[in-house]
């Protein structure tokens, strides 16, 4: 199969294909998903089989406007007062779902489903132009670094789906935050992303708990909760601590004959960069939003450098530094200074 790019004058040639059944990956603000019409259990089935991802994933689910009652249960007064606070934007709700909508698939066998009306105009374009909902899960192999540039989407999937709408890079860089709105004891943030809590509170109140992850014999309820995810290839070291645990961490990986590559801000590059064989930049320390954009860009580049291993600085886990450092911890194999 040849995987053929898109631009806005093509939106119409991809709609037909996802009418079809075939899958388009298409961009958002956060990063780029693979599209299957969220009607045809096949061609959800099949975006499963091309990412080599668990059955019991559930699929967020990407709308073109705000009008959802049609595809949920019953939507609750805070979902309408998030809907015009956050939508579109990088913010994904949870639903009771109505029955015979979705597909199947969609839900991993959950009475709920995951709706989100992405900030990126082509694709918004995209759904509408296609007629039903679009599923979207990251565009790439399950597991390793999301795609936030269509390059990188082509890198994971060329040959395995017909085509990329090509946004250009991602803004955020990071997947959306998805709320529970389905507990009985309040809102919970199941993955942390761009949406913060402190930006959720003042429109909706106190959260609950938060409730991140799901066990081995539970079936997560949204994405990034159970598996391993956003990983490279070759190892991922994330180092909190301070410049001797740097240099500690660099002399053991020497002392074991290993090439080194470094993800880390400008500054930490400055004091260590001669021990590394490659380096990429997660931009000045005190933005955490130009490092977030850059996080996955970041892991991709080094893992196609000769390294061994991938050094990463870790960042202040507040505000979008929390969805920052729910993806590091997720990608990195160790932590440095060891516990």
């Amino acid at each position: 199969m040849e995987t053929k790019i898109y631009d806005a004058s093509t939106i119409d040639e991809a709609a037909e294909l996802l009418k079809a059944g075939d899958l388009i990956a298409f961009p958002t603000e956060t990063v780029y998903g693979l599209g299957a019409i969220a009607s045809n259990d096949e061609a959800v089935k099949n975006v499963y089989k091309v990412k080599g991802r668990p059955s019991d994933n559930p699929l967020i689910v990407h709308v073109s406007d705000r009008e959802i009652a049609k595809y949920v249960a019953f939507v609750p007064q805070q979902a309408e007062i998030l809907m015009e606070a956050f939508w579109p934007g990088p913010l994904t709700l949870i639903f009771p779902m109505k029955e015979g909508i979705f597909a199947p698939t969609v839900t991993a066998g959950h009475n709920t489903v995951a709706l989100r009306m992405p900030d990126q105009e082509q694709t918004l374009e995209l759904i509408r132009k296609t007629g039903f909902p679009l599923v979207g899960p990251s565009a790439n192999t399950s597991g390793k670094p999301s795609p936030t540039t269509a390059q990188h989407v082509l890198h994971d999937l060329s040959g395995k789906i017909a085509g990329i709408l090509d946004g250009g890079e991602t803004q955020i860089g990071l997947e959306s935050t998805v709320l529970d709105l389905t507990n009985a004891v309040g809102p919970i943030i199941l993955r942390p992303g761009a949406i913060t809590e402190a930006q959720l509170e003042p429109v909706i109140g106190k959260l609950a708990a938060n409730a991140g992850t799901a066990n081995e014999t539970e079936a997560p309820k949204a994405p990034g909760m159970k598996y391993r995810h956003y990983s490279p290839t070759q190892p991922v070291i994330l180092i909190d601590g301070t410049t001797a645990d740097w240099k500690a961490a660099i002399e053991e990986c020497h002392d074991q004959g290993k090439e080194i590559g470094i993800l880390a801000s400008e500054e930490k590059l400055t004091a260590h960069k001669e021990a590394a064989r490659a380096t990429f930049s997660l931009g000045p320390k005190a933005d955490v939003t130009v490092a977030s954009q850059r996080l996955y860009a970041g892991l991709r580049y080094l893992d196609e450098q000769p390294v061994d291993v991938i050094l990463a600085e870790a960042y202040d886990p507040n505000g979008l530094g929390k969805a920052f450092m729910n993806r590091m911890e997720k990608a990195a194999s160790a932590k440095y200074p060891k516990k």
